[in-house]
């Protein structure tokens, strides 16, 4: 008998050291886990406006090599869904969830102090990224691009390409975006250049293909002819736009739009928009995917890092695709 238990004693010992052995093989097996060589991962929280967004998809994409390059970042995505109180309870979410960054898409602008205090004040890190806030105490960073300068490029070269006279109409995407009141603006500030040229109308296409069709058919009922080109503050409605041209047969409005999307590229290859400007979304969300490592390690960081649009036309549209 004593025997025995000798041997029970003896198995009990050896499962505990298997066991033991086991678990420090798998490090920290918490949110955010270890690297390779058993550092602890810097744990990201990124709350996205909306997932079925294209540009923001592709943000996306640029954010998940990011991380995947540099191998100690880990990260967890959350649809806001366009919804502000939803946003708010993903950031606090996150804090309470010991994030050591925050990465947000905001769902409005000119609502996101809430969140910036909720994380700052908690001593956590919030990097926002496409839409620009404005408002950045310490612990709060932005990536993107200078949206104005978008509107800017694509009115100058419309401009050029009516002959400095027409009329134009403009999607805009949700009023309550920085991208839509800045990218507008400076259709607007270059369009005051030229005398001859008349806004006849903007609204809102809220960013999506389907509203920027249904506006242009509204503007085709209302304008007919006297329309010469449609500025659109993103390629998805500048596709929708596209599709409502061709429903009614007209031909020969020029359409611009914003982002070059793979959609936006192809429409342009095939003629059937005019130009976009290429808004960098693997530059953005890497960007923002760098500035969070580095504001977890307690290094330096510029308060806002811009990435340049450029001007996508027929002739240079082979830099562009991928």
């Amino acid at each position: 008998m004593k025997k025995f238990r000798n041997y029970v004693i003896m198995g009990l010992v050896s499962m505990l050291s298997i066991f033991l052995i086991s678990c420090s093989q798998k490090g920290d097996t918490g949110a955010g886990g270890t690297t390779d060589s058993g550092q602890k991962k810097i744990k990201v929280g990124v709350s996205i406006a909306n997932f079925d967004d294209t540009f923001l998809t592709y943000m996306m994409d640029g954010m998940k090599k990011a991380a995947e390059k540099e191998g100690d970042i880990d990260l967890e995505f959350v649809d806001a869904k366009e919804d502000i109180a939803k946003q708010m309870n993903q950031v606090e979410n996150f804090v309470t969830q010991g994030k050591d960054v925050i990465i947000v898409v905001p769902v409005d602008t000119s609502a996101a102090d809430p969140m910036t205090n909720a994380a700052v004040t908690n001593g956590t890190k919030i990097v926002y990224v496409n839409r620009n806030p404005g408002n950045l105490p310490d612990g709060a960073f932005y990536v993107g691009s200078e949206e104005k300068k978008a509107g800017v490029m694509q009115m100058e070269y419309l401009a050029e390409k009516m002959g400095g006279k027409g009329n134009i109409v403009i999607l805009m995407g949700k009023l309550d975006n920085e991208g839509t009141i800045k990218r507008t603006e400076g259709v607007e500030e270059i369009v005051k250049k030229y005398p001859d040229i008349k806004i006849l109308d903007k609204q809102t296409g809220l960013w999506q293909r389907t509203d920027g069709m249904a506006k242009t058919e509204n503007w085709l009922n209302k304008y007919g002819n006297e329309i010469t080109a449609i500025v659109s503050n993103n390629d998805d409605m500048a596709l929708g736009a596209v599709q409502a041209l061709k429903d009614s047969g007209k031909k020969g409005i020029f359409v611009i739009g914003v982002d070059a999307t793979p959609d936006g590229l192809a429409a342009l290859e095939a003629g059937d928009i005019t130009a976009t400007v290429f808004q960098d979304a693997d530059g953005q969300g890497g960007g923002a995917v760098e500035v969070a490592k580095k504001a977890a390690k307690g290094e330096t960081v510029v308060k806002e890092t811009w990435v340049p649009f450029k001007l996508v036309t027929p002739e240079n549209i082979n830099e562009f695709k991928k």
